[in-house]
């Protein structure tokens, strides 16, 4: 088994020695459609042999194992035109790509087809390329090893995204979205959606939960096929996500490229209603124009976050329930923030609010909490829960993330539920303006008792400058007469 890491960190190395890639995101890019290709064939390989009728909608010429996975394939300007030739006597890889749905009808070459449409070959060296391809070859993606391995690869160009100045594109850690996953514990055959679903964390966590709890024939593996649903807005992240999907079993992904924002908010009927959204809307991110127009007047702000508030409450069936990730700035706040919270505490039941450190979501230093709420009665209390570091440690970091096991504690309680120094309960007639951003009382009353010695001490203070300030005014009466 290849060491993964290794493999991307070379990959980057070979990459840098060509002149066509100029900076993060285009590298990034060009992995995308590199490995979505090539995970995409292995998944093929895969259902060839388990169904004898199944055909890859790749034609076989730009099949990843027919040009690709030789060693000593194609290479220099061969390799370069065979990817990029527009010529109509022979097209290249991208051009049959972006066409692929003139020959092809089915779900699965409308998916590739918006893959490459969204994406560009930027590598100029057809020996540089080479090596990559041969590098990628080492990671086999049918095997289980590799393949959970492959979720660390997926942080780390997630983290290579962030550097590359994509605003807003923190991963969730996947302590975080196991949590997430397992307190809203999807069933087989409820419809899952994340709006806003990057890479497809939540997607996968939610896949994985529901085949484990509940997936034990052929038909109950087609019923959850069609039931997830993902949409996401940035190119690169779509890609990724799109193969970690079909990397989890996913056949055809209902995912889809589109900006969850622009959704006629209006227009949401029952149709397009579901049982569980898992979430980690983008904060502090920039909308398109004109976007919050879609959205009732009321309603209407710039923050990216706050709107999807209002989109999930709506997308929502009757009984349907949501657990999202929030920053602070969206908890609290007047105006239109105060009335997209009102319309969450009066439509759903608010009933667990967990809070977490600021270093969670690290670099990112946003103090942020996880909401779970279901649809059909209004709030009538929030029970808060407050996550703490673990003993000693002073911050979340890259080589010190958040983990699983921390949630232990949160866990045994959640059903149990007793007020204690880091849970309390806060009555809904007890919030003002719909303020959600309830302080552990518990440290409050600690910030307001003082021990005598503190007490003593600010006196002795009071007094000392007293004294200083009489001494001062003396002198100057002295020096008047």
């Amino acid at each position: 088994m290849a060491n993964v890491g290794a493999v991307i960190n070379n990959i980057r190395n070979i990459m840098r020695q060509d002149r066509g890639i100029s900076g993060d995101a285009q590298r990034l890019e060009q992995l995308g459609w590199m490995l979505f290709l090539k995970i995409i064939d292995d998944k093929d390989q895969e259902l060839e042999l388990i169904k004898e009728d199944y055909v890859s909608v790749i034609p076989s010429k730009f099949q990843w194992r027919n040009w690709a996975s030789d060693p000593e394939g194609i290479t220099g300007d061969e390799l370069l035109n065979f990817i990029d030739s527009n010529s109509e006597l022979n097209k290249g890889l991208f051009a049959s790509l972006k066409e692929l749905t003139k020959t092809n009808q089915s779900k699965r070459a409308e998916l590739v087809q918006e893959v490459f449409e969204g994406n560009n070959n930027y590598m100029k060296s057809g020996y540089e390329m080479r090596k990559v391809i041969n590098k990628l070859n080492e990671i086999d993606f049918n095997s289980s090893e590799d393949k959970h391995i492959f979720g660390t690869i997926y942080e780390g160009i997630l983290e290579e995204l962030r550097d590359a100045g994509n605003k807003g594109e923190y991963y969730t850690p996947r302590a975080i979205t196991k949590l997430m996953t397992m307190m809203t514990a999807p069933k087989l055959g409820n419809s899952v959606l994340d709006p806003a679903c990057g890479t497809g964390g939540f997607l996968t966590a939610a896949i994985d939960h529901i085949r484990e709890n509940y997936v034990h024939n052929v038909e109950e593996e087609q019923i959850l096929q069609k039931s997830i649903t993902g949409w996401e807005l940035k190119p690169v992240a779509y890609v990724l996500g799109l193969t970690n999907l079909i990397l989890h079993g996913m056949d055809v992904p209902n995912y889809h490229y589109i900006d969850s924002l622009k959704k006629e908010y209006n227009s949401i009927s029952n149709k397009d209603r579901v049982d569980v959204i898992l979430a980690n809307p983008p904060f502090g991110a920039s909308i398109a124009d004109g976007v919050e127009t879609n959205f009732p007047a009321t309603y209407r702000c710039k923050e990216s976050a706050d709107l999807f508030v209002i989109l999930m409450v709506q997308l929502l069936k009757s009984t349907g329930k949501a657990t999202i990730v929030l920053p602070d700035g969206s908890i609290t706040g007047d105006g239109v923030k105060a009335r997209i919270r009102e319309r969450l505490l009066t439509e759903c039941n608010l009933h667990t609010i967990v809070r977490l450190p600021q270093s969670t979501f690290f670099p990112a230093t946003v103090s942020t909490n996880l909401l779970f709420f279901e649809k059909g009665t209004p709030t009538k209390e929030i029970w808060y829960y407050e996550h703490r570091l673990p003993e000693g440690q002073k911050s979340y970091s890259k080589n010190k993330p958040i983990q699983f096991e921390e949630f232990e504690p949160l866990l045994s309680w959640w059903n149990d539920r007793k007020e204690n120094d880091i849970a309390w309960k806060v009555r809904i007639e007890n919030l003002k303006d719909w303020d959600l951003d309830i302080k552990n009382p518990t440290k409050a009353k600690e910030e307001d008792t003082l021990s005598s010695r503190e007490i003593l001490d600010l006196l002795h203070a009071s007094f000392s400058k007293s004294d200083g300030l009489l001494a001062k005014l003396k002198e100057e009466l002295n020096a008047t007469h």
